[in-house]
Parts: C-alpha cells; structure tokens; sequence
C-alpha cells in the first residue's frame, strides 16, 4: 500500500471517532448550538492563519518549483475560500473584526498552529507535507460524510458545501499525491516521521472540534 493508504488505516478508528462526535454529528442534523458553531468559526480562523503560514515554509523547503507553485496556490487558496467562508459567517454571528482580535486562540488552537509551526521549521519537506495532509483531507471526508445525509435547510450548509466540493477534493489529491511521491522516495526513518506527524496532526484535529462543541478557553 502508498504511504497514504497505510497512515489512513492506521488512523481510521480516529477518523470514525471524529465523524461520530458530538460536533459533526450535530452540524449534520443543523442541530449545533450557535454558540458552539460561532466559538468554532472564530478559532478556525485564527487557526487558518497559521496554517498558510505553514503551507508557505513548506513552500520554501520544497525541492522543485512545481512543489512551491503547489504549495504557495494551496496557501493562497486556503486563505481565499477560507477567509469568505469566515467572513460569511462572521456577518451571521455578529462577529466584529474587534471581536476577532480580541479573542485569544484558544489552547487547542494554539497548540495545532504551534505545532505545524515547528514542524514545518524543523523537519524536513516530506514531514510537514505528512503534518498539513490532516487538515486537507479529513476536512474533505467529514464534509462529503456529512454532505451524503445533511438536513435539507440546514443553517451550515455554505460550511458543508465547501469541504464536500469537487474544488477542495482536488486540491486535497494533490496533496495525496505528493505525500505518497515523497514517503516512496524517502528514507525508513524519514517515513516513519511522515507517520507521527499525520497521527499527531490528526488528533488534533479531534480535539480542535471537540475544544469548540465545550467552548473551551483557557483556564486560568
């Protein structure tokens, strides 16, 4: 099997349990609570900020300038179409840019941004390439899930849509791809590396949902 095959069989008792949790399960029937949806909005998109920063030195890592082309589109994309989706649903909530400033990621979502963030400085290019492919490709499984059996006027749809389109599928399978190309030609070490970081990443983001179906924030 590709890298990819292998680490999805190894995570798919955490994908299962990130499918089924309380969060998606809700945001599929349009039962979340707006308070939930609202704290997650928010922190998803101090998180989005992070994760083109990530994208970006992975860009500057890669070894070819397809990979860089790659890597700087997915940035920039992620950026576009995320960034519309939060300001869409920041109108909805009432959120205010002030608002946004004012509120501190939370530790879950400081702790995923962080860790991207070292990863992608530390590691090598296949590394972070396997730390990113979390975010791209359970967000794609989670939206088409919940897309085949969505409540008809449900009032998170627009986030539905985006993650189950044909759009972010495509970007997701350049992902794929590159992660499977590098994990072939890399080292046994290197490989296993690939392997922690997608598990590590993955985990995360169970708890990032979980975080916001609580509205989790610091403790003290």
């Amino acid at each position: 099997m590709s890298f990819c095959e292998t680490v999805w069989s190894e995570n798919s008792a955490l994908y299962r349990s990130i499918v089924e949790m309380p969060f998606n399960q809700e945001l599929r029937d349009g039962t979340l609570q707006p308070s939930a949806f609202r704290h997650y909005i928010i922190q998803d998109a101090h998180y989005l900020e992070g994760f083109a920063r990530a994208l970006a030195l992975a860009a500057a890592k890669a070894s070819s300038s397809d990979q860089i082309a790659m890597l700087a589109s997915s940035a920039a994309g992620a950026i576009h179409v995320e960034r519309g989706l939060h300001e869409s649903y920041f109108q909805l909530f009432d959120i205010s840019p002030a608002e946004f400033a004012d509120t501190q990621p939370t530790p879950v979502c400081d702790h995923y941004v962080s860790s991207l963030i070292k990863i992608a400085v530390t590691e090598d290019f296949p590394t972070i390439v396997a730390a990113l492919l979390p975010c791209f490709w359970i967000y794609m499984q989670v939206g088409k899930s919940i897309h085949r059996s969505s409540a008809p006027a449900n009032p998170y749809k627009a986030w539905i849509d985006t993650y189950a389109s044909a759009e972010f599928e495509e970007a997701v399978q350049r992902m794929i791809t590159l992660a499977d190309g590098l994990a072939a030609s890399s080292s046994k070490n290197t490989v296993r590396a690939m392997h922690r970081a997608f598990t590590q990443c993955a985990r995360l983001e169970w708890m990032f949902w979980d975080s916001a179906y609580h509205l989790r924030k610091w403790p003290v």
